[in-house]
């Protein structure tokens, strides 16, 4: 009997200090949208950061490592997509703007620029969690994601004006 309660002690202790299995996403969860579904930029500016996730929300954010590779490269057609529209359509509406108008826009833009940063960061930690070494560009983008997030923070309240783009971002989930 002494046998039996010291293995069953002996592999109790092993099972509890056995890392625990990864658990990994089951499947893409990111599905196919266009870019004004997914567009944060409307509505008023100080909140595009919980925006932003809130687009995302649908990952294992606590769990980079975890997200599917069919929802890391819907990341990267996020961010293509939207400096696509900051270039042609949000430069292009800004310039021929004037007044309340064009500084709507510019909070539109900067909420852009956070959705865009947002979906690049999610992107490269997904990416140093599977082992790649992103650190110098994850670096790079989260100085760009927090001036941007300053801005919309500074900018709380202001009109924030959303535009028209045609594009799609194709993902693999429902």
């Amino acid at each position: 009997m002494r046998f039996s309660i010291a293995t069953a002690i002996t592999f109790g202790a092993l099972a509890l200090a056995a890392p625990a299995a990864i658990r990994r996403q089951n499947g893409p969860v990111l599905a196919d949208t266009t870019f004004n579904d997914i567009q944060i930029s409307g509505g008023t500016a100080g909140n595009a950061e919980a925006e932003a996730l809130a687009a995302f929300s649908a990952l294992d954010l606590n769990n980079p490592g975890n997200i599917d590779p069919a929802d890391v490269k819907f990341l990267a057609e996020v961010n293509n997509v939207a400096n696509d529209a900051e270039k042609e359509a949000f430069n292009t509406q800004i310039e021929a703007a004037s007044g309340d108008a064009a500084t709507a826009l510019q909070n539109g833009k900067i909420k852009n620029k956070v959705l865009k940063l947002m979906a690049t960061k999610i992107q490269l930690e997904s990416k140093q969690a599977n082992g790649e070494d992103v650190s110098a560009k994850l670096a790079d983008e989260l100085k760009k994601l927090n001036n941007n997030i300053a801005t919309d923070t500074k900018n709380a309240g202001q009109a924030s004006t959303a535009v028209d783009f045609d594009a799609t971002i194709s993902g693999g989930g429902n």
